[in-house]
């Protein structure tokens, strides 16, 4: 968790990079709310990178990052691990009481519909492990947010993060456009309207979106849901977390190294630093140490420390393996987003919602 003064000096080119491509992201996120600050740091980080590597070439280096290379490798994961923590002032346990019963069979409907999917169907796909889960996670919790609470846990590629972001964009924009026009086409009130947003569009930025355009209530009600969604990450990752460790375990077993710790210090560390760090700032928020007023300047500061993160991880893209990825990765996520939408609305109306 810590870095020694040296590596912190090594950081600072790459590090600069990033930020400076996450300022020109969040500023045609402001420009362009719809669009968001994450998705154009990917694509303008990929644009750096693709740059810098040319340039290596062209001076008879071997394409890489060059001095860039340890500050993009630290914002890309101990920069995007500090926003997950300050993504829990966002939430208190009082907020998750108050939406109450109504909406939590709806959002667990829809989020075992996705990850179940999402394997299966991956796997019929042929699609990798670890993209399957970033698109599943990212379609079935909070597009961007889980994506970077999910990424240090499984040890995702940055083609794998790039592409699961791509694929989560283009959904959210579609909903958008579509969502509307099927609340209105199915007779949603605000409210049903609001949860059918909430548990069905991926990033805050896009329910926001979206749901405004149905209506004023419908964005109140689309906000509270997407917030409770985003709970979901914590049993997510201590599962993911879980399984990563089994399967170490049985590597190790197999290599016939030396035996790993079982008992309770091996169930601690199942569980990641920055997810700890999460749950104390939502009890924090519970308590009143962190205040009310003091949510928005903390979401502002995790949208933007996600967006640098996400820069860092365009910039060491490597666009070979994105293309050896294929087309399979982005039809499972459009798949996983219609099967979201339909979850959603059927569970609304199974437990007369609608």
């Amino acid at each position: 968790m810590f870095v020694n003064p040296q590596s912190l000096r090594s950081a600072v080119p790459g590090v600069a990079v990033a930020v400076a491509v996450g300022l020109v992201a969040t500023l045609v996120g402001m420009a362009v709310p719809v669009v968001g600050g994450p998705v154009p740091a990917v694509v303008m980080g990929a644009v750096v990178g693709w740059l810098v590597r040319r340039r290596q070439q062209r001076d008879g280096g071997t394409g890489g990052l060059g001095v860039l290379q340890p500050g993009v490798r630290f914002a890309s994961s101990r920069v995007l691990q500090v926003a997950v923590v300050l993504l829990g002032a966002q939430l208190s346990i009082g907020s998750v009481l108050r939406i109450g019963a109504e909406t939590l069979p709806v959002m667990l409907t829809t989020l075992v519909v996705c990850l179940t999917a999402a394997w299966g169907i991956g796997r019929l796909l042929r699609v990798s492990g670890a993209l399957r889960t970033l698109i599943g996670v990212g379609t079935g919790i909070c597009g961007a947010s889980a994506i970077a609470a999910v990424t240090p846990v499984i040890g995702a590629v940055s083609a794998d993060v790039a592409y699961a972001m791509s694929t989560i964009f283009l959904c959210n924009i579609a909903a958008v456009f579509v969502f509307p026009l099927v609340g209105h086409a199915l007779g949603l009130s605000q409210h049903a309207f609001g949860v059918f947003a909430g548990t069905a569009v991926n990033d805050t930025s896009s329910v926001v979106a979206t749901a405004t355009v149905y209506g004023r209530q419908a964005t109140d009600t689309a906000v509270v849901v997407k917030l409770v969604r985003t709970l979901m990450i914590i049993p997510i990752v201590v599962g993911l977390a879980g399984l990563e460790a089994r399967r170490a375990a049985r590597e190790q077993l197999a290599s016939a190294t030396a035996p790993g710790r079982a008992g309770v210090v091996g169930v601690f560390r199942l569980v990641p630093w920055f997810l700890i760090g999460f749950l104390v700032v939502v009890l924090l928020r519970t308590v009143g140490v962190v205040p009310a007023a003091a949510a928005p300047g903390f979401a502002t500061a995790a949208t933007f420390l996600i967006t640098v993160a996400l820069a860092a991880i365009g910039v060491s893209t490597d666009f070979g393996a994105l293309r050896r990825a294929g087309f399979r990765p982005m039809l499972l996520g459009i798949v996983l987003w219609v099967l979201v939408a339909g979850a959603s609305l059927g569970a609304q109306a199974t437990f007369g919602l609608l």
